[in-house]
């Protein structure tokens, strides 16, 4: 999404897509607060332009100047292309009318603990939108010293400090050292009237295109060019992105916290956001797993590890779709509750399976074992010979529920209870069947036993695989979580990164400035900031402060995951060193 405050409704009226606000004529303001009008973008079809259209400041009909103040400061916080529009020329007067941007600093607070005044303008830097100042009804010629310059040279020139120390210099050069400061990205464009005719000035929004100035309509084209080519999707510090939804909260938290008599601070308005999304984030993934377990999973499975294999791959895409919409998880709550929430689905998954592998085998031995238990209520096997007849129907059971596919998880452990069931009817059978000796029964119970120590091995064996499967599971949910984190944690890092050399490149560049416009204490009053700057550079390219996270996020998740890294034979190894 992208955000566009001030955005001279007059010159987007004569572009035939973007024909919306509507424009007044007479002495009284038209345009009431801000007006807000989103449009698909031109150009970029995954994108859409939201634009704003701010109340004239200085309106003689209000009584309470604040009110300018608090507009400017919002068009500020929502926008990442600021336009700013004067009448005639950039002078004196227009730059005075300014003076809001001297104010940001006390109206606007980056942090919750920095104080009301005094913070780095490199904080604000951040998050600023670019600054385009837009001339209307420009007559001037554009030439300095008997040169011709650009539009932007021409603003440039006009922001250029006066020398001295009298209050009334430093009052005219406080607007143009704050735009200098605050918007490193700056721009011009001069518009000659859009028509001569005072007629048609009075109804401009119902003025067809073929009745404007040529030269008009060829610097609004290419206003509109460079708006819809150089605008940047609206981001917060790090890199976060707003979409429509997230404006939505931050702008209820804006007006809600100016509504109150608070200063907006954008650390506490992207902290409540973060809140919300995060939350939202992790509803996200659970419901993505959810879906792409019950699409793939086919009840019951052959094996356990078939599930969990399943598992995993779910589990993968849901905890990408929680770091590609989360942020500023510092504590890595959210992160954590899509854990224990997963491992909760997982295990109802697992609980599922068993229930349907267990209903399915019973089912099975039931129809398989009819004949054989109407025959024992019968007292067909009560007769000499009937241990061996017995014997008979119950190795066709148990060949039949052998042969049988998709039994899974439960098949043994069905079957295991199956034949204890039958153990003292087949007790009782063997030892009334006077066909067989005393020696021939005793071999045929040691037979027996053996069998049942057998199968008991068999699905002992199997309990323990699948909790040992069990555990792998987990670690792996762990592996990953830290793998995905620590790709996060790395483009986060890079982000920060790229921020802080912008600002250090704008220090640079306007410490030069102040260089040669004379102003050299000025200039050197910037050190510091810039130092510290560089310092924070030098930490970011580090990567050494990854391993205390990852460590804290590491003691959470194991809490949550016991089974992670405690496999025989796999001691847990410091997650510092584990993800090198």
């Amino acid at each position: 999404m992208k955000l566009l405050a001030s955005c001279l409704p007059w010159v987007l009226k004569s572009h035939s897509s973007l024909a919306g606000f509507s424009l007044g004529s007479t002495v009284q303001s038209h345009t009431k607060g801000i007006w807000m009008w989103c449009v698909p973008h031109p150009r970029r079809s995954d994108h859409t332009l939201v634009l704003l259209d701010t109340e004239g400041l200085g309106d003689v009909e209000k009584g309470d100047t604040k009110n300018d103040s608090w507009i400017f400061a919002l068009a500020i916080l929502l926008s990442s292309t600021f336009v700013y529009n004067s009448m005639n020329t950039i002078n004196h007067q227009a730059l005075e009318q300014m003076q809001y941007v001297t104010e940001l600093t006390d109206l606007i607070k980056v942090k919750s603990s920095s104080k009301l005044v005094g913070e780095d303008s490199a904080d604000f830097v951040g998050f600023f939108p670019d600054f385009v100042w837009t001339v209307r009804d420009f007559t001037l010629e554009l030439k300095l010293d008997g040169h011709p310059i650009t539009s932007d040279q021409y603003l440039e020139n006009a922001l250029k400090l006066s020398e001295g120390k009298h209050p009334r210099i430093q009052r005219a050069n406080l607007p143009r050292e704050c735009i200098r400061k605050f918007f490193p990205k700056r721009k011009c464009f001069t518009f000659d009237r859009p028509t001569n005719d005072k007629l048609l000035l009075a109804h401009l929004e119902d003025v067809h295109d073929s009745q404007l100035e040529p030269i008009f309509k060829e610097q609004a084209n290419e206003f509109c060019s460079y708006i819809f080519s150089n605008t940047k999707p609206k981001t917060l510090s790090g890199g976060i992105m707003i979409d429509g939804n997230r404006l939505g909260m931050l702008l209820q938290t804006y007006v809600k916290t100016i509504s109150s008599g608070d200063i907006p601070c954008l650390e506490n308005a992207v902290l409540t956001l973060a809140e919300i999304e995060n939350s939202a984030a992790v509803q996200r993934a659970t419901d993505h797993y959810l879906e792409q377990m019950a699409c793939k999973v086919d009840f019951p499975t052959d094996t356990l590890q078939d599930l969990l294999n399943l598992h995993a791959d779910c589990e993968k895409e849901a905890i990408s779709i929680f770091m590609k919409y989360s942020f500023k998880d510092d504590t890595h709550k959210f992160q954590k509750k899509l854990v224990q929430d997963l491992e909760t689905k997982k295990n109802d998954f697992i609980h599922q399976n068993e229930k349907e592998s267990t209903k399915y085998c019973q089912t099975k031995l039931d129809y398989f074992s009819q004949t054989l238990m109407e025959a024992i209520s019968q007292g067909t096997f009560s007769v000499p010979g009937g241990y061996k007849h017995y014997r008979e129907e119950r190795e066709k059971i148990l060949n039949n529920y052998d042969q049988l596919p998709k039994k899974g998880v439960k098949a043994h452990e069905v079957l295991q209870k199956f034949l204890q069931s039958l153990a003292m009817t087949e007790e009782s059978i063997l030892q009334t069947d006077q066909a067989l000796t005393d020696q021939q029964k005793a071999l045929e119970v040691e037979q027996v036993k053996r069998e049942a120590a057998e199968k008991e091995k068999v699905l002992l064996e199997q309990q323990q695989k699948e909790m040992e499967q069990k555990m792998e599971a987990q670690q792996r949910t762990y592996e990953e979580n830290i793998k995905q984190l620590k790709i996060k944690m790395e483009e986060e890092r890079k982000q920060i990164m790229r921020e802080q050399e912008m600002m250090l490149e704008h220090k640079l560049k306007e410490q030069r400035q102040l260089m040669e416009e004379g102003f050299r204490e000025k200039a050197e009053q910037m050190n510091k900031e810039m130092d510290d700057l560089r310092t924070n550079i030098s930490k970011s390219q580090k990567s050494s402060w990854w391993s205390s996270v990852l460590d804290a996020v590491s003691t959470g998740l194991m809490v949550i995951l016991p089974g992670a890294g405690k496999l025989v034979g796999l001691g847990m190894k410091s997650i510092g060193n584990l993800f090198k």
